[in-house]
């Protein structure tokens, strides 16, 4: 009975989620409501004989998982706040771009970018990194909805084909479901879908921009604290690999010491406290994420992530992973991932790669459906629920685009 409760609470915040610009309700404000909500009536009326020492120690688990979360955005979002109010990411992007550029090649050029810098570095710095460039650059706003939908999608596409990349192909490597070797066959049919995605978004754009090339000199002390920040991508994605150190004790260090080198350098000019960035985070996103992820670590328990799985007894593997990129939509894909894991699924290395694709890009179909769509929302105000569903034939061809090329390279996995 608690089941069908707590799935109809999450039912409904999604649904709040849509509708939000109708209903004037924050989607952070109703996500947390209703995730605390499902949690509590979990201990006021506990499930399958579990006690409440059971119960506590799921949430726990959820909290722990939720907060390195937390506080690896916070990490990155700082250095990000600094970078952007001291103009310096604006300034880099000014003389990185020509002087006329047409709206095409604009879309063309955060394709590439944005799927590459991904591949690299987590989805989060990439989708910031990539909507400070455009949001630097004056459109209307449907235009800027559709890059933004574009660097949505390139941003989980780049990330899918390397373990340093995505969360989920991490795991699946991890779980020697896929190679080093078989995933970079992934990086073909990624970047072909995003081509098409942003020829289909480009649709209609003729019109050209133009730069006022007006350098203005970049402090020492932003230069260093941006070297920083790159260091500590490079040695989060290093030390992870070398001695499975996690990214957020990378991070954080990293954020460690960017606030001493800030306080070396600049001590006797400014008396603002490096720490005030960390205030100029967007805690409202951050709370939506923990909204969202309480309700997803309660589904979790109540074990429905578990009746997916089911997907695989009833049809073939390469339908059942198509579906279940389009589930990954609604559900946060690690836990989903973790799920598919934990099943035991015996399949070839090409539908493994197939099924690594899917969870990784799948959830670009809806905004809500990735970490890359939630910062994007967050940062691009004419992106909403509904501006970016507007989009969802474009993006549903496109990921159908790239399965089918995964499946055709995927062939020559061994």
């Amino acid at each position: 009975m608690l089941s069908t409760v707590i799935l109809g609470l999450v039912a409904l915040a999604f649904v709040l989620i849509v509708i939000e610009d109708i209903i004037h309700v924050n989607k952070a404000k109703t996500t947390l409501f209703f995730g605390t909500l499902c949690w509590i009536l979990a201990f006021i009326f506990p499930m399958n004989g579990a006690t409440s020492a059971d119960v506590s120690e799921q949430l726990n688990h959820n909290l722990l998982e939720i907060a390195t979360l937390w506080l690896f955005l916070m990490s990155t979002m700082t250095f990000v706040a600094y970078l952007n109010s001291k103009g310096f990411i604006s300034e880099l992007v000014g003389r990185l771009l020509p002087a006329e550029f047409s709206e095409r090649k604009l879309m063309f050029i955060i394709a590439g970018f944005s799927f590459v810098f991904s591949s690299f570095a987590d989805n989060v710095t990439a989708t910031l990194v990539s909507i400070a460039v455009i949001s630097g650059i004056k459109m209307e706003a449907a235009k800027r909805v559709k890059y933004a939908t574009l660097i949505i999608f390139a941003v989980n596409s780049g990330g899918v084909s390397l373990i340093t990349g995505d969360v989920t192909t991490l795991m699946f490597f991890l779980a020697g479901k896929v190679t080093i070797a078989n995933l970079l066959l992934l990086v073909i049919p990624a970047f072909f879908a995003v081509s098409v995605l942003a020829l289909l978004l480009s649709r209609g754009m003729n019109e050209h921009f133009k730069i006022e090339k007006v350098r203005k000199p970049i402090a020492f002390a932003d230069a260093v604290i941006a070297g920083i920040f790159v260091a500590t991508i490079g040695s989060t994605l290093l030390m992870n690999i070398l001695f499975d150190i996690p990214p957020v004790l990378t991070f954080l260090f990293g954020l460690g010491v960017m606030f001493l080198t800030y306080q070396f350098l600049l001590r006797k000019t400014t008396s603002k406290s490096i720490l005030n960035y960390v205030r100029e985070v967007e805690f409202e996103t951050l709370l939506f994420f923990l909204g969202v992820l309480l309700l997803v670590g309660i589904m979790k328990e109540i074990g429905v992530l578990t009746h997916i799985t089911k997907l695989y007894m009833n049809l073939e593997p390469v339908v059942a992973n198509y579906l279940i990129g389009l589930t990954s939509a609604l559900i946060d894909n690690v836990p989903l991932t973790a799920a598919l894991l934990k099943a035991d699924l015996v399949m070839p290395p090409n539908e493994w790669l197939m099924l690594t694709y899917a969870t990784g890009v799948g959830g670009s179909i809806l905004v809500i459906g990735s970490a890359a769509g939630i910062i994007a929302m967050s940062k691009v105000k004419e992106l909403t629920f509904l501006t970016y569903f507007r989009m969802a034939g474009y993006l549903l061809f496109a990921y159908t685009l790239g399965y089918a090329g995964v499946y055709y390279f995927g062939q020559f996995a061994s």
